[in-house]
């Protein structure tokens, strides 16, 4: 690998450097939302309607009469390139771990909305025939893929596999998933509508980068003095660190249902990093006071892209991969919950009125209503 200069490996490494700009990405969603928004009066000829309040929320709800439909479709994004790389070194397949990646990207968004899981449709779209004749490693994806479905309780219906020669990059995949969910009763169903100062904030315990921030690490590993296999601790390579899958949450929301807990409110925290709390549409202030650990992988990249703490939680998970607003008798109960399931979680903060805000008090950071523009 070839060195860098000095200056550049000091140099502060932010997201928009790393190719990923979304002042130029949001606005286009949120067209897409309003022209999107405009052909709701479809369902009316089925006899359906949607829940409006689930536009811009991270899956879409169509009330059917007895219960909600709840839809969403996610892809990987560049994490299976990290795959590929780590196995050219190692020689191992790292696939059944970022099949999990994949259906984590749309299972933790469809139970945002207090979906139920019921059936989940593969894209893995390569850059040619060649990709499928590696027996090894096409098998490690459909191994992963199978049993994150059996995790979540969720059908695999089927899917698409093209080969886009020209399009993706030769020896190259591009993994996405699209995810069904059920919402029964309509009690289940989580928009945003009940939060209310005096929610609290519990936050579930991230693996490490999950599926959001690659472009960032991947751009990182060239000032790296051994690349993919520098170490982030001992006994474990950077490339290795990164590719830990993404946590499942989906046995959490339905285990605080079995146990009558319906939260006010969720947030997946993928892109936009801790952002994403300020995601419901509503003037409400998030006072946070106590903060998760960051996994090791986050505090690496963040001390040698030689952020500040601003920068790092604007962008990357953080330590936390999902957060539960719930009623503040129902917080601590959420929280165990969550452990006896081996996932990591705390009452991190509570909600007030004020203005939008995000404020992370141990840190000093605070995030306004113009930091995230979603709708």
């Amino acid at each position: 690998m070839k060195p860098i200069a000095a200056e550049t490996q000091n140099a502060t490494l932010s997201y928009e450097q790393a190719g990923v700009n979304y002042d130029l990405i949001d606005p286009l969603k949120v067209s897409a939302q309003r022209a999107a928004a405009a052909t709701s009066g479809h369902l009316a000829a089925h006899g359906f309607s949607e829940v409006k309040a689930s536009r811009g929320e991270s899956a879409y709800v169509v009330d059917v009469g007895p219960f909600y439909i709840a839809s969403i479709v996610e892809c990987l994004g560049s994490k299976a390139i990290v795959a590929d790389e780590m196995a050219a070194l190692t020689g191992r397949s790292w696939y059944a771990s970022i099949a999990q990646d994949t259906i984590a990207m749309a299972v933790n968004d469809l139970i945002t909305v207090g979906a139920t899981p019921l059936v989940v449709q593969a894209y893995w779209a390569a850059g040619g025939s060649d990709w499928f004749g590696d027996a090894q490693r096409a098998q490690a994806l459909v191994e992963g893929w199978k049993r994150a479905c059996d995790v979540c309780g969720v059908a695999w219906g089927g899917g698409e596999t093209p080969a886009l020669a020209g399009i993706v990059e030769g020896g190259r995949i591009d993994l996405a998933a699209s995810c069904t969910g059920l919402i029964n009763p309509k009690e289940r169903l989580s928009v945003g509508d009940r939060l209310s100062p005096g929610d609290a904030i519990v936050l579930l315990d991230s693996s490490g980068i999950h599926a959001n921030g690659l472009s960032l690490a991947r751009k990182l590993v060239e000032r790296l003095p051994q690349g993919w296999l520098t170490p982030v601790q001992p006994g474990l390579s950077y490339g290795e660190a990164l590719l830990a899958p993404t946590v499942l949450y989906s046995p959490v929301t339905e285990a605080l249902w079995r146990a009558g807990i319906v939260p006010h409110y969720c947030a997946n925290i993928t892109g936009h990093g801790w952002r994403k709390l300020l995601r419901h549409p509503a003037a409400f202030t998030y006072r946070i006071h106590t903060v998760p650990p960051v996994t090791p992988v986050l505090a690496f990249i963040q001390q040698h892209a030689h952020q500040d703490d601003r920068e790092a939680y604007s962008t990357l998970n953080m330590g936390a991969g999902f957060a539960l607003f719930v009623e503040a008798a129902d917080a601590q109960r959420t929280v165990e919950i969550a452990q006896s399931l081996g996932i990591g979680a705390r009452v991190a903060g509570i909600v007030e009125a004020g203005p939008k805000q995000l404020l992370i008090e141990p840190l000093g950071i605070r995030f306004g209503d113009d930091d995230l523009q979603l709708r």
